[in-house]
């Protein structure tokens, strides 16, 4: 016998599909921010790695969005660096789409959707505060950090204490400004959020 359908059936149906059509367009607009962000860069002479603001939309991204949203917005930037969308950093390789990817900057951008993931469970197990927001984006960059720095060790057979010297040290300072900027802006948020509610 055939079910007939309820006014509750359509209202659900609707309402998961308006929610999908929510995430989209978070994930595209979320990727959207890191590229823009990426392009900020001021590629550096003694490393391959440029310094870019990149590392601070995927802190805010991390802040501001659900785990699985989060890091399924990183998913989306680097398939679209992988498809040879114009997304990644410049810098001293002019490589694009997967050969970019898997070059000297490669284990920054593989570590994103785990980094994201990661600051946004630590973030949303605390009250949601400034210091909370701080340390959840403090550590996801530190995640960004030792896998960008792991990598190029392996992909350039330099020594562990070379890899540190290229890829963490030159990008503390700056990544230190990164992290608590994206802990305001997120706090403020959380802060707005509550007012609201």
């Amino acid at each position: 016998m055939k079910e007939l359908s309820t006014p509750l059936d359509s209202l659900t149906t609707s309402s998961a599909a308006s929610s999908w059509l929510r995430s989209t367009l978070i994930v595209l607009s979320g990727s959207a921010f890191v590229a823009v962000c990426s392009h900020v860069a001021l590629p550096l002479w003694f490393t391959p790695v440029p310094l870019t603001l990149q590392p601070f939309a995927v802190l805010l991204l991390g802040l501001v969005l659900a785990p699985r949203l989060a890091a399924a917005t990183l998913l989306a930037y680097l398939a679209e660096g992988a498809i040879g969308l114009p997304v990644f950093a410049p810098g001293f390789t002019f490589s694009s789409g997967l050969a970019h990817l898997f070059g000297p900057t490669g284990g920054y951008l593989l570590a994103y959707p785990v980094a994201a993931m990661l600051i946004s469970s630590l973030y949303r197990r605390t009250h949601r505060n400034f210091p909370a927001a701080f340390i959840s984006a403090g550590i996801g960059n530190l995640v960004i950090l030792l896998c960008g720095a792991l990598w190029l060790s392996v992909l350039t057979q330099v020594s562990a204490s070379a890899a540190v010297k290229l890829a963490i040290l030159p990008f503390l300072p700056g990544d230190a400004l990164k992290v608590a900027a994206a802990a305001a802006l997120a706090a403020g948020f959380q802060r707005l959020h509550r007012q609201n509610a």
